[in-house]
């Protein structure tokens, strides 16, 4: 399947295969901001998800809990919360690693393995690789998913990214 660039920030999305019951998609994009900094700002989630993207309309009640076992989770009206996704590897401004259904993909019988890898380029900016595997049983085919996963995987991204570059850099103490 070709790649496409999604929006002003030049990310580059790709369904890179797809069946009735499997998809995988790759993301990249350059950040132009120290691999630190990015690390910070991938961190905060309700920083940068997009709200539209959210069970509660409101990103500012997502929350991730960057440690094995932790998640990438919401705070629901009533105290009510929904996990996204569980945090299965980091490696701290290299890789996080998480296990999820995200979105339309939650209430099917998935597995979903979410891999984002940061690669400095410099010292002032930072390679980001995303990757979604999907396989499992999807009452309307992964296939027929497949572009609208990442459309919005590909929207977080170029958030993520514009998040990140607005961030002033830190004054180095004299």
């Amino acid at each position: 399947m070709a790649a496409s660039v999604i929006g002003p920030s030049a990310a580059i999305a790709e369904v890179v295969a797809s069946t009735t019951s499997t998809f995988e998609i790759k993301q990249s994009v350059t950040i132009d901001k120290p691999d630190t900094l990015v690390w910070e700002t991938l961190r905060s989630p309700q920083k940068w998800w997009g709200n539209a993207h959210t069970y509660s309309g409101d990103r500012a009640n997502l929350y991730l809990d960057m440690q094995a076992t932790g998640c990438l989770c919401e705070k629901l009206p009533g105290r009510g919360s929904v996990e996204h996704a569980h945090v299965v590897y980091v490696q701290p401004q290299r890789l996080l690693r998480l296990r999820g259904a995200l979105g339309p993909l939650h209430p099917e019988a998935v597995v979903g393995t979410l891999t984002i890898t940061l690669d400095g380029e410099g010292e002032n900016a930072t390679h980001i690789l995303l990757t979604y595997l999907v396989s499992g049983y999807i009452k309307a085919g992964a296939d027929s998913m497949a572009p609208g996963v990442d459309e919005m995987l590909a929207a977080q991204l170029v958030n993520l990214k514009t998040a990140a570059e607005s961030v002033a850099a830190p004054t180095p103490l004299e």
